[in-house]
């Protein structure tokens, strides 16, 4: 008897060990080069080409440090666009690869809107998110804060912001702006919107659907941001799930908070040092975050800092700086030429890549892009298919990237963004080294003045590699111009064309009503109410129990059969056992 339950055992020892040898090899393939990488978008507001130090070396500024080492170990991209010069149309065209004409989305929605980015829009997190990712968001929004147009219900499991952009709601310690405006005021009666400034409702902060603080405290507002940050990341590596992390900073939109100098009694920065701070503020939120990124999945994560559209330069000492990239031509004759515009100051944004290991480190690159083509790209990255039911206008940028290749965008379009012509339109053209304005003027620049509206046929065309300061056109008459010309106006007529016969194309519904605004409390003046401890609980909850990914369902399973045929093995042993014993017992 004992001679045929040794064979049976070693056999149970031999299934098991094959079992759990499986199971440790699969366990290995998880962890291999093979495994999806995690992507950290970080989005600056209202940041100007010439804020990022390494970007104007001879500035000798050091504002900036933690981004300069970012570009030191990674790839600075020095023709870099956002895909619109204000904040909604620039967020959906970066989250769904296409023009505002495409994607619905041509200007900002309001803190009434009842809608947002059109539902039947794809955005890159829900595609991430159905392809195995955990999904997270942080701070601005600005496409949608009703029902099913938040963050969470496109594609994020989780996010905690601000529903549109910092000064669209007051705050009981307002920051820096111009012009300067007035707390909420609790007992007084409602004002309405003055000046820009906002006093019916308090500027919420949102947990997922909810509203955690109203008014929110401007002035703790990026240490809340860089601790969710930094959980998330620590989290995310603990599950070993892949992560995209979307942080859409309030830096470096008006009102400005940067923090109080170390010597309380010196009170707040002087009115020219207050941009210079929040820069340096901004600068460090994105130091922790890298960090954190490096400390927990350096080798597989890629980090990628851009800017939504330039500088805001009619807030004067609150705006940034466009650089040599002046827009001098609308700048003598009256009017802004950065925020809203199709200058190069409004839509040229800094931007670093950084991947230790797959992208080279100290690079430049000039090759022409927008961020249009994050969504492509991260997409790629990710092995991930995007719809074909769509057409898109991102590129793939992954052998840019990661292969220090250099062909870009041939031609990238400049949709009017809130100062001249209609929102939307494609009136400004850029090919190569050349750059065609069909219309241009109407922003405010500092001070007041506004450039009246023109209209150009032909075009002005400029050379960027000459005159980056776009203040002299080409001549007319030149074989350059006429050469140019010709180009530019073919590829336009075909956009417009291909635009126009894409069924893919939505509407955005830019309807608004009162009762649609964000409000914690109806019954209090303006919305007041503050549960934000009870939102960091939740934030714990949230970031701490996800879902098992499907990597680790099979693992699970695995496991669980090893142990089922353990303990059925386990079962017939001790029958036998019992067996063996008695016969012995019966023998003596």
């Amino acid at each position: 008897m004992v001679e045929g339950f040794i064979p049976l055992l070693l056999s149970g020892m031999l299934m098991c060990g094959l079992l759990l040898r499986t199971v440790s090899q699969h366990g290995a393939n998880v962890d291999e080069p093979s495994k999806k990488p995690n992507f950290i978008i970080i989005l600056a507001d209202d940041i100007g080409w010439g804020d990022l130090d390494v970007n104007q070396p001879e500035e000798k500024t050091n504002n900036t440090p933690y981004l300069n080492l970012m570009a030191e170990q990674g790839l600075r991209l020095t023709d870099f666009h956002s895909p619109a010069s204000t904040c909604s149309p620039s967020r959906a065209a970066i989250l769904t690869g296409r023009y505002g004409l495409r994607n619905g989305v041509t200007h900002n929605f309001a803190v009434g809107s009842v809608a947002g980015l059109p539902l039947s829009e794809v955005t890159l997190p829900q595609l991430l998110q159905k392809a195995g990712y955990y999904t997270a968001m942080i701070g601005k929004w600005h496409l949608g804060h009703n029902g099913p147009f938040g963050p969470t219900n496109r594609g994020f499991d989780y996010y905690l912001g601000i529903p549109y952009s910092n000064d669209m709601g007051c705050t009981d310690i307002p920051g820096y702006n111009l012009p300067q405006c007035p707390p909420c005021d609790s007992s007084g009666p409602q004002r309405s919107v003055h000046g820009g400034c906002y006093s019916k409702v308090g500027l919420p902060l949102m947990e997922n659907s909810s509203i955690v603080e109203q008014p929110l405290d401007l002035w703790t507002l990026t240490e809340q941001y860089k601790s969710t940050a930094t959980r998330i990341i620590q989290n995310a590596r603990e599950r070993g799930q892949p992560y995209l992390l979307y942080i859409a900073l309030a830096h470096m939109h008006v009102p400005l908070a940067p923090p109080l100098l170390p010597d309380a009694s010196a009170g707040p920065p002087e009115d020219d040092k207050v941009y210079t701070a929040s820069l340096q503020e901004m600068d460090s939120l994105v130091g922790a975050v890298k960090s954190a990124s490096d400390d927990a999945d350096k080798d597989n994560t890629l980090i990628w800092f851009t800017g939504d559209n330039g500088p805001w330069e009619q807030k004067c000492q609150y705006a940034g700086r466009v650089g040599p990239f002046m827009g001098k031509w609308q700048t003598n004759r009256g009017g802004g030429s950065a925020k809203r515009t199709t200058w190069e100051g409004g839509h040229r944004v800094p931007t670093v890549a950084y991947w230790p290991g797959r992208i080279l480190a100290n690079t430049t690159s000039s090759t022409l892009l927008s961020g249009m083509d994050i969504f492509p790209t991260l997409l790629s990255l990710a092995g991930v298919t995007p719809p074909s039911d769509r057409r898109y206008d991102g590129i793939d940028a992954t052998n840019i990237l990661l292969h220090g290749e250099h062909t870009g965008h041939e031609f990238l379009f400049h949709p009017n963004s809130g100062a001249a012509g209609k929102f939307g339109d494609l009136q400004t053209v850029r090919t190569r080294k050349h750059k065609a304005f069909y219309i241009t003027g109407a922003a405010e620049a500092c001070g007041g003045a506004t450039g009246r509206q023109q209209l150009h046929d032909p075009p002005l065309i400029f050379d960027l590699e000459r005159d980056e300061a776009e203040e002299t056109p080409l001549e007319v008459k030149t074989p350059e111009y006429q050469a140019v010309a010709d180009r530019i106006a073919r590829r336009r007529e075909e956009l417009l064309w291909d635009i126009a016969t894409d069924k893919s194309v939505s509407t955005a519904d830019y309807s608004t009503d009162e009762s649609a605004a964000p409000c914690c409390d109806h019954r209090q003046p303006v919305c007041r109410c503050h549960t934000l401890g009870q939102g960091s609980m939740q934030r714990k909850g949230a970031l701490t129990a996800p879902p098992f990914g499907k990597s680790n369902g099979i693992t699970m399973l695995l496991i669980t059969t090893v142990l089922y045929i353990n303990v059925i093995y386990i079962i017939h042993t001790v029958k036998i056992l019992n067996i063996y014993l008695r016969m012995v017992s019966l023998c003596v």
